[in-house]
């Protein structure tokens, strides 16, 4: 199973802890498809909800489609999620717990299919950030002296 990672919310692990993630798939029209199979999609700003069982995505930015016509799809539309009954059930659970949000990670082709990988995540705090980045480059420099003391 190849993937073929189309965008990804690379700040979304920096801002939020991620407790779960899902795969979800988008309903969506002829010329977005087109659109997203040339890499011209973007989920930075976007964001998931659950309403009427029934589960969407806001402000998923893709691209018009440059050889479209009059039917060319609006940019920044909400768009409809594809998933099983009980998974949007523990989604709309899970988000309405205090703190707990859903979010767009990434957006790829899973044998020909898009598919958008959900996460179930709580914001963190800016001390929370503080600490990631401070191991991060504990990690970075532990990496270097061990590379340069092999060198030697």
């Amino acid at each position: 199973m190849k993937e073929n990672i189309v965008a990804q919310n690379k700040k979304a692990r920096h801002d939020y802890f991620i407790e779960q993630t899902y795969e979800a798939g988008l309903q969506l029209k002829g010329t977005e498809i087109k659109s997203i199979r040339q890499h011209k999609a973007n989920i930075n700003d976007a964001f998931v909800t659950v309403k009427n069982g029934e589960i969407f995505i806001f402000n998923m930015h893709v691209a018009q489609y440059e050889h479209g016509n009059i039917f060319n799809h609006e940019e920044t539309r909400t768009r409809k999620l594809l998933m099983h009954k009980k998974e949007i059930l523990k989604l709309e659970a899970k988000s309405k717990e205090d703190g707990f949000t859903l979010i767009p990670l990434k957006l790829y082709f899973n044998e020909g299919l898009a598919k958008l990988e959900i996460a179930v995540a709580k914001g963190k705090k800016l001390f929370d950030k503080r600490e990631d980045l401070k191991e991060k480059d504990a990690q970075r420099h532990m990496k270097k002296t061990l590379k340069d003391s092999f060198r030697r």
